[in-house]
């Protein structure tokens, strides 16, 4: 199952340059807009974690929505649950790329520095992070992110 999502996600990442090499003019001021509603999404997101905004944090993810960590895999009810026992002081993104592989999915990579405590460990660096966002009907919900820690 785990290279299956693995083979999943590094197909979705190589057809992205196909699919923004087709972008017409037209459609590319679209796509800006597009592009910059996922990041507005993805920063609600991680201001709701931060904030312990457990409802409106949930309001962003699709209930069906999963997480891979070296820690492991969780679903939402458990990324609510560890929310309680960790403090994000602060956080940035840098080198934010938002590619559409189908017209209700988003797919977002990007850098996040981060000062953070969990469990009270230091968690604080800079993370490698995707996440992918689904169109279900006229909302984009989250359905999954994964990080991990650059080198």
């Amino acid at each position: 199952m785990k290279k299956q999502f693995i083979l999943f996600v590094v197909a979705i990442l190589s057809t992205s340059p196909i699919c923004l090499a087709q972008a017409s003019p037209s459609k590319a001021g679209k796509s800006a807009a597009k592009e910059t509603e996922i990041i507005d999404l993805e920063k609600s997101a991680w201001d709701a974690y931060k904030s312990k905004q457990a409802d409106a944090y949930k309001k962003l993810l699709a209930t069906d929505y999963c997480s891979v960590y070296a820690e492991g895999i969780k679903t939402l009810d458990r990324e609510v649950a560890d929310m309680e026992k960790t403090d994000l002081r602060d956080y940035s993104f840098a080198d934010t790329k938002v590619v559409f592989p189908s017209a209700d999915v988003a797919v977002m990579t990007y850098k996040v520095t981060m000062q953070e405590t969990s469990a009270g460990q230091d968690a604080s660096g800079t993370y490698n992070s995707a996440s992918v966002w689904n169109k279900r009907g006229v909302k984009w919900l989250g359905v999954f992110h994964t990080e991990i820690k650059a080198q």
